[in-house]
């Protein structure tokens, strides 16, 4: 019931008929979101979870927006040893950055001011 009433829950009903008449499922990325594609080449995502454009990995966000043709394959593009993990905004939770406060005091100018 939830799909007639709120666009936040997954897809609306529009995005559903149009992901069953038109929609070609392309790939599933290691969140569980799903990325179509139709025949004018138009491109949409289904969330796992609740909709937040930042759980889309950048390989991904490339293809959506037309940058690269390729569609990512999470097991073929092998990542380098420094890469992290993607991660979701995390701004409004317990778990966002905070940076470490810097008391004036203890701060050593590399600079005079004039007098």
């Amino acid at each position: 019931m939830k799909i007639f009433f709120t666009w936040w829950n997954k897809q609306t009903i529009g995005t559903l008929l149009k992901t069953f008449f038109t929609g070609t499922l392309v790939g599933k990325d290691e969140f569980g979101n799903k990325y179509y594609k139709n025949k004018r080449n138009e491109r949409w995502v289904i969330y796992s979870s609740e909709i937040e454009a930042t759980k889309i990995t950048s390989d991904w966000y490339l293809w959506m927006h037309h940058t690269v043709d390729k569609i990512p394959n999470n097991k073929l593009d092998k990542k380098h040893q420094w890469q992290k993990n993607h991660l979701e905004n995390k701004t409004g939770t317990e778990d966002k950055y905070k940076p470490i406060k810097i008391r004036k005091d203890n701060v050593k100018k590399k600079y005079e001011t004039w007098k």
